[in-house]
């Protein structure tokens, strides 16, 4: 009787120490593979997954253009008063801070004002930021069917005069790793430090 209860015992005992801690490397494992993002990972999400427009060269892109680096994705428009001359000023940061990494960051800018961002003034506009960030300007079609894909938000806002308008859009960054693939959601405001750390992780991961 005191023989199967000390067998008991040992079984037991190493249930809860050799297995079970063998168990907890496995968890813990899995916590260290999982990067810790500021930003909203939105990892397998089903939409925004690519595009196909035309840059402010008249030449087609697509995200298998950048493949090898990360690329952050934005919506806006070049008469924008302080949302999108913020981002595109905390991107040129981002770059420079990522150091020798900064040529593996890619910013491509969507314009939701076709009608005002012609390619001239796209390539003005992308030049007082970074001359490497990619502007892309759909056709108003093309606006309408890349934003609902994307789930952004847009609308014309009335101006004084026909050419004073202005537009409401959303103000969040698509980011997409390496082997383009859309991993996360970063919302305006974010700062400089939280996009540098994720898209580090998202460097050291690739």
């Amino acid at each position: 009787m005191n023989e199967s209860m000390n067998k008991r015992q040992v079984l037991r005992l190493l249930a809860l120490t050799g297995f079970g801690a063998a168990a907890g490397s496995a968890l813990v494992a899995c916590s260290e593979n999982k990067p810790s993002f500021t930003a909203v990972d939105i990892t397998g999400a089903d939409y925004a997954k690519g595009f196909s427009l035309t840059d402010a060269d008249g030449k087609q892109r697509t995200l298998a253009d950048f493949k090898g680096k990360v690329v952050v994705m934005f919506f806006g428009y070049a008469q924008c008063p302080d949302v999108c001359p913020t981002t595109m000023t905390e991107m040129a940061q981002v770059k420079q801070q990522l150091g020798s990494d900064g040529d593996k960051l890619q910013v491509v800018f969507v314009t939701v004002d076709p009608e005002r961002d012609t390619p001239e003034v796209m390539k003005a506009y992308m030049g007082a930021f970074d001359p490497a960030f990619v502007a892309l300007i759909p056709t108003p079609e093309q606006l309408a069917s890349v934003t609902k894909d994307y789930k952004v938000y847009y609308k014309k806002v009335e101006g004084k005069t026909p050419t004073s308008y202005s537009m409401d859009h959303s103000a969040a960054s698509f980011i997409y790793d390496t082997e383009g693939r859309l991993r996360l959601y970063s919302r305006y405001g974010a700062g400089v430090p939280a996009m540098v750390s994720d898209l580090k992780l998202l460097l050291k991961s690739a």
